[in-house]
């Protein structure tokens, strides 16, 4: 029985670990009226989705053409965004083009506010410049990756939610409280 037990637990050990928690709980803390989550291309519309009936608002995604790799030809926004504080929501940012077009984009059809949340800052090439410049007033990121200093950038640290993900493991309670869906 307990070999049975033990190999369970091996072969359940494979759940994906999200920074969407600590990213949710950082959001409800600015505290902004009119808030509405935006993914910056199609294919984020499902995280950004799930973060925006977490939250209880409304959503907007970005259309993007692209003329090659790493750059964005036309961009388009699907919903309104005139009055509204926006959350860009991604999973990982490396040159920061198309975050940074989608943020000045957003401001330039009348959004109040834009900042932006990811997981995985990459930050390669002329992305903290790109930021620097944009209409992004702030970019929160986990800790997964290092960061440069930047008075733009907010990093949260993820550590508390891996402690207490193992924890649970060990007490054999669910982890699913750590993630929204």
């Amino acid at each position: 029985l307990h070999l049975s037990i033990r190999r369970q637990r091996q072969m359940c050990i494979r759940d994906s670990l999200y920074a969407s928690s600590v990213f949710v709980d950082h959001i409800r803390s600015l505290n902004l009226s009119n808030l509405t989550i935006a993914s910056p291309d199609m294919g984020g519309s499902k995280r950004a989705n799930a973060y925006a009936k977490h939250l209880g608002c409304e959503m907007v995604i970005c259309y993007k053409h692209r003329k090659k790799a790493n750059e964005v030809g036309d961009m388009r926004v699907i919903g309104d965004v005139k009055g509204k504080n926006i959350i860009l929501v991604d999973d990982m940012v490396d040159t920061a083009g198309t975050l940074t077009k989608a943020a000045d984009m957003m401001i330039k059809e009348g959004a109040i506010s834009v900042r932006a949340i990811c997981t995985h800052p990459v930050l390669s090439g002329d992305a903290y410049n790109r930021i620097k410049n944009s209409k992004i007033e702030e970019l929160i990121v986990s800790d997964t990756l290092p960061s440069e200093k930047s008075p733009k950038i907010k990093v949260l640290s993820i550590a508390p939610m891996f402690a207490n993900v193992i924890k649970n493991v060990v007490f054999n309670e669910s982890i699913s409280k750590n993630f929204i869906n």
